[in-house]
């Protein structure tokens, strides 16, 4: 019995001397080892994946993130700076025993990005698997890991503006649109009947908030776009050639 429990002990130093050198060569595999506790898994409900988004828009910068509540806030500091860490005064508060009390910091410099800050942490900070000693420059898409905190950071520099949506395109993506622009044309010709004469139907769609509601999209639509409507309903208005 002794003799089996020395040779499996021998075993397991054998199996941790090759890990040793395993790890001297790749270290960035313990790292990836670690990222898996942050990955979102579909079989693990409640855990999520954690990011960080640097915005930048003209002098002003701001960071979008989910880190230390969960849930996704927008965060703005008058200097620029965000802290990161255990204790509760920083400003992304992490509850995690492998986070320093004051671990490190993102910091946006004017006209040159946002930088990643390692306050000499207990457990160090990395960028894509490699150690950060000093303020490193990120780039859309790093990797970062602080103690086993592991997360994507994200920079949007430029806002790009999308073309106004085709109406055939809105006739189908709002429902009851036809009827609704049926019903808008036509109150343009009864209005003032329907103002001096208010009818029971009418008085419910006021209450129910419909008019208003109607009038705030007719508002929202261009020239081109109301006069097409107006040209799609007169098309179905008129009779048929009898020849």
């Amino acid at each position: 019995m002794a003799e089996l429990e020395e040779k499996e002990l021998e075993r397991r130093l054998s199996l941790y001397q090759v890990f040793l050198k395993l790890y001297e060569h790749h270290g960035s595999l313990l790292d990836e080892i670690l990222q898996l506790e942050n990955l979102s898994q579909p079989s693990f409900p409640g855990v999520k994946s954690c990011y960080m988004q640097g915005i930048v828009d003209g002098s002003a910068a701001c960071v979008i993130s989910n880190l230390g509540s969960g849930k996704t806030q927008t965060l703005r500091q008058p200097q620029q700076i965000w802290t990161i860490g255990r204790d509760r005064n920083n400003g992304i508060y992490i509850a995690e025993r492998y986070v320093s009390r004051r671990h490190a910091a993102i910091q946006y410099i004017d006209n040159q990005g946002f930088y990643l800050i390692d306050f000499n942490s207990t457990n160090g900070t990395f960028v894509n698997g490699e150690p950060v000693y000093q303020p490193l420059k990120l780039k859309d898409g790093d990797r970062l890991r602080l103690g086993n905190i592991t997360f994507s950071f994200f920079i949007t520099n430029t806002c790009r503006l999308l073309p106004t949506v085709a109406v055939e395109l809105l006739m189908q993506l709002v429902p009851r649109m036809d009827s609704e622009v049926e019903i808008l044309n036509c109150s343009f010709s009864r209005q003032k009947t329907l103002t001096d004469q208010p009818s029971d139907t009418v008085e419910i769609f006021r209450e129910s908030g419909f008019v208003e509601n109607l009038e705030h999209w007719h508002d929202s639509l261009t020239v081109d776009q109301k006069s097409e409507i107006l040209d799609r309903f007169f098309s179905k208005q008129a009779p048929n050639d009898p020849s």
